[in-house]
């Protein structure tokens, strides 16, 4: 993980081919099993969603996302909008997956982009994130294997 204070950075390998793991970040019936359950979601740029999972009161999450399809490279690159649905002003945030063929796998970095470097409340979300979102991706090996 990136120690830049503006982004969360991963990088993860996956033994299983591009189409496969492309497959399984844009269904979304199997992104409902490693993210949450998407809304509307296409993989088609200028697509807006929904996604909901469970409120986090106490970090001003109301637990309900919407997003906006920014980039769709199949199988190579997603990247959306994410903020959370409850706010009138979009947080700016963006998150990519970069897919590129290693081997015979996958090697997907991963960004999410947009917290302020100057602003306690994102940095302690982006503290907060950072751990859930390796453990997505951990969920997403699981749910590359299984399809």
């Amino acid at each position: 993980m990136s120690d830049n204070p503006a982004s969360i950075e991963l990088d993860h390998f996956y033994p299983h081919p591009p189409e496969k793991v492309w497959r399984a970040i844009t269904t979304p019936e199997l992104m409902g099993q490693w993210m949450m359950e998407p809304i509307g979601f296409e993989p088609v740029a200028g697509n807006h969603f929904e996604m909901k999972t469970h409120p986090m009161p106490g970090q001003n999450f109301s637990g309900e996302i919407r997003g906006r399809v920014l980039e769709v490279i199949a199988p190579e690159l997603l990247r959306i909008t994410w903020s959370d649905a409850q706010m009138e002003a979009d947080s700016g945030w963006i998150m990519s997956w970069q897919l590129r063929p290693e081997g015979h796998g996958t090697r997907i970095i991963f960004s999410h982009t947009g917290f302020d470097p100057d602003d306690a409340s994102s940095q302690r979300t982006r503290s907060i994130m950072s751990p859930g979102w390796a453990s997505m991706h951990d969920s997403l090996e699981n749910v590359v294997a299984a399809a």
